[in-house]
């Protein structure tokens, strides 16, 4: 009984109070005499058509389309950013083509009735709105990664070279200006607010975009990295400073009466920075921790950050440059401004910013440009943009006396405009400032003068004689071992799997972490990759290995991974194995196999026999078997069930090309005690009389350390003692066929594609 008296409790109390409720509407229906004078009557209408009605009108509400529309933004942006990531080029370049795809341009142009749906003119201030706030968020984010303390330190030649890369665009497109305000300027725009917005529409430097370019071609450890970081800084304050005196004249509509709007922003400016600044300061150094940082003190922070965008929004310098001096104001400790950072960077950078991407994509009219002399006006921007940018800091950093190459690469970075450019054009657009027309020329401006840095530093590395920046130095040791980890903990267990595969004592070990360049903030991956190997480096001096570590950010990781293996004279490569998403579900096998449909490699191995399009992966995922298919060198991948210190090694071998999992157990019993179980899975060395030989022959050289099973006699199910079990890729798939086996649920595993 006493099984049931939770159900007995159940039904009684849900059936008891589901016949109250229904007597209680039964009892109030003659309460509706009076009240109730007409109901709606659906006369001849179908109970289908009534039906119809309603999802139409939930599927035209506003809400339903702004969801529709933010699913419809992210997926593309998504989607452009990963191919334009394939590239070459910075997910943000994707992410404004994006943009620009679903605006008038393109999408809108071939499916007209679609995205007058999609986006209905009356729903574009609801987006336009929502992409603000990602925006301020943005500001935020961009102030905290500014470190103050590098432009102190390198301020002398970086101000001279950052300055001059403003004013010398700045004044050619204030030239440009003079030649367009007749026939491009909109009506009762005065020429002095045309003229200011052109010159600091062409003045700008992306300042993330720039500092996430040199952190994939490992650029900002160098001399070089350091300067133009350090310029890019530099450039990002004056260049805001300029623009919030700029937005002041424009709305003002004379130099004489901003003056007014100038005083109060830099009353604004003592405030933020002598009485707000050093409260923080004193907040950091009390609340620097996940477990002191609590939701009050989180509040407060974003107390700061609306207060002083809602301040500089009132007095006329629009609420992004307040939102980016609460950035720049908060405490300077590195734990504080980390935590927050990762509080609010996903869901600026991925929710909310391309929201900001794809509004900017249905302002640009790209049709607008219907004629050769649009286009040749067009053509002409760039070129102002790109002599005035590129050779002001080109020319600046020579005369600091930095080599040509240094100068030119500064000059091409300096030159990368993307977010920020659009930021400056949409705040331009809002202000009546730039006509339709003249907007879809600085966008596409921004994206062509973004596009061409990587290939110009590809260019100036090609004719330079120096070693490209960022290229590991070559080490020729004879068994030397890479690790790539992502959790420093897993790297830490993975330098103890190098250590017993190399026998310790000739272990040489690179330790490579790599790091979405999306997800690492600028001025704080030095102490981010001092933290990611800390455990790793433990690890190696407590058992006495001599290890190096490598760190990168790219915006491609599994192919950064590779590069470094395939150009690096490597002898193995080991790898974590990762979950497949498209296993344990019907949903997710069938985006699996659709997903490896449209892979023309598994297409052609899977035409050759050597693959099954309806077989994903079930243990290693995608990017695990691209490092098996693509590496030059042995890949090991590893499965962590626990491990830790292990006294039996188990090989199970399948065929004779399984023979080189002998080599590591060669190397394991050299220099420790484990114990290794060769397991004949399919009685091919018991048939095979030279691999009986071989393992005799390593028997009598460790005595007691190996012995040979067979597969019945090994009972993999039964093992429960911490074991670890190498096996080539082939013999785990054989395992993965097997039902019922257990020992991946208890045995941490490494295989191995010689």
């Amino acid at each position: 009984m006493k099984k049931y008296k939770n159900i007995f409790f159940y039904v009684i109390v849900i059936g008891g109070f589901l016949a109250l409720m229904y007597w209680v509407v039964q009892s109030g229906k003659p309460l509706e005499a009076g009240k109730v004078t007409a109901l709606p009557s659906t006369g001849s209408t179908s109970i289908l058509q009534i039906f119809r009605d309603t999802i139409n009108h939930n599927v035209t509400h506003p809400l339903a389309i702004l969801l529709l529309q933010i699913i419809t933004i992210i997926i593309t942006a998504r989607t452009f950013g990963f191919l334009f990531n394939k590239i070459g080029q910075p997910t943000v370049i994707g992410e404004v083509v994006a943009g620009i795809f679903l605006g008038p341009s393109s999408l809108g142009f071939w499916f007209p009735e679609y995205t007058a749906f999609l986006f209905p003119k009356t729903s574009l201030s609801n987006l336009q709105f929502l992409s603000q706030v990602g925006l301020i968020l943005f500001m935020f984010v961009i102030g905290m990664e500014l470190d103050l303390k590098v432009l102190k330190t390198k301020a002398k030649d970086a101000i001279v070279i950052s300055h001059a890369s403003i004013i010398v665009p700045y004044a050619l497109g204030m030239g440009l200006a003079y030649f367009l305000y007749t026939e491009y300027a909109p009506a009762n725009i005065n020429f002095l607010s045309f003229s200011l917005f052109m010159g600091i529409a062409v003045s700008i430097t992306a300042f993330p975009v720039l500092a996430r370019i040199m952190q994939e071609r490992g650029m900002t450890k160098t001399k070089l990295g350091a300067i133009a970081i350090t310029c890019a800084a530099a450039d990002d304050i004056t260049a805001w400073c300029i623009l919030a005196a700029v937005i002041a004249i424009v709305k003002a509509g004379s130099s004489l009466s901003a003056l007014f709007t100038i005083a109060l922003a830099i009353i604004y400016l003592l405030v933020m920075l002598k009485l707000i600044k050093p409260f923080l300061n004193k907040l950091g150094e009390v609340y620097s921790s996940r477990e002191t940082l609590s939701l009050n003190i989180v509040a407060i922070i974003f107390g700061v950050l609306l207060i002083s965008s809602y301040v500089t929004e009132v007095i006329g310098i629009h609420a992004l440059f307040g939102a980016f001096m609460a950035g720049v104001i908060m405490p300077p400790k590195f734990s504080f401004r980390r935590i927050l950072i990762e509080k609010v960077e996903y869901v600026a950078l991925g929710l909310l910013l391309p929201l900001f991407f794809a509004f900017s994509g249905l302002r640009t009219q790209v049709g607008l440009l219907n004629d050769s002399h649009s286009w040749l006006i067009c053509g002409l921007v760039v070129l102002v943009a790109v002599v005035g940018k590129f050779g002001g800091s080109m020319f600046a950093a020579r005369f600091v006396g930095q080599s040509w190459k240094d100068s030119i690469a500064i000059g091409a970075l300096m030159n990368t405009r993307g977010l920020m450019e659009l930021i400056v054009l949409n705040i331009g657009y809002d202000l009546g400032v730039l006509t339709p027309q003249v907007f879809a020329m600085m966008v596409l401006m921004a994206l062509i003068t973004t596009f061409m840095t990587g290939p110009a530093l590809d260019l100036i590395n090609r004719f330079s004689k120096e070693t490209p920046y960022g290229k590991p130095k070559s080490m020729r040791q004879k068994f030397k071992i890479l690790i790539s980890f992502a959790n420093p903990q897993t790297g830490k267990k993975m330098v103890k799997l190098s250590g017993l595969l190399s026998g310790n004592s000739n272990a040489e070990i690179t330790a490579l972490h790599v790091t979405p360049s999306a997800d690492i903030n600028k001025f704080d991956a030095a102490e981010y990759e001092k933290e990611s190997f800390r455990p790793v480096k433990s690890e190696a001096n407590k058992l006495g290995l001599e290890i190096q570590t490598l760190y990168k950010a790219s915006n491609d990781v599994s192919e950064e991974i590779l590069s470094s293996a395939n150009s690096g004279e490597f002898s193995l490569l080991i790898v974590g194995a990762g979950q497949s998403l498209f296993q344990g579900s019907f949903l997710g096998k069938l985006i699996g196999i659709t997903a490896n449909a449209l892979n023309p490699e598994r297409l052609i191995n899977t035409i050759a026999g050597k693959d099954s399009l309806l077989e994903p992966q079930s243990v290693i995922d995608e990017r695990v078997k691209n490092f098996i298919t693509q590496s030059h060198i042995p890949v090991a991948i590893f499965i962590d069930n626990d491990f830790s210190d292990v006294n039996t090694i188990l090989m199970p071998v399948f065929s004779i090309s399984d023979i080189f999992l002998l080599f590591y157990a060669k190397k394991i019993l050299k220099n420790s005690d484990c114990h290794i179980v060769i397991i004949d899975y399919t009685n091919v060395i018991n048939s095979n009389s030279e691999l009986k030989e071989e393992i005799t022959a390593i028997g009598n050289f460790s005595p007691n350390m190996i012995s040979l099973k067979s597969k019945k006699d090994a009972n993999l199910d039964t093992i429960t003692e911490p074991c670890l079990m190498i096996l080539s890729f082939e013999g785990w798939k054989e395992l993965e066929r097997e039902e019922g086996l257990k020992a991946r649920e208890n045995i941490s595993v490494l295989m191995i594609r010689p």
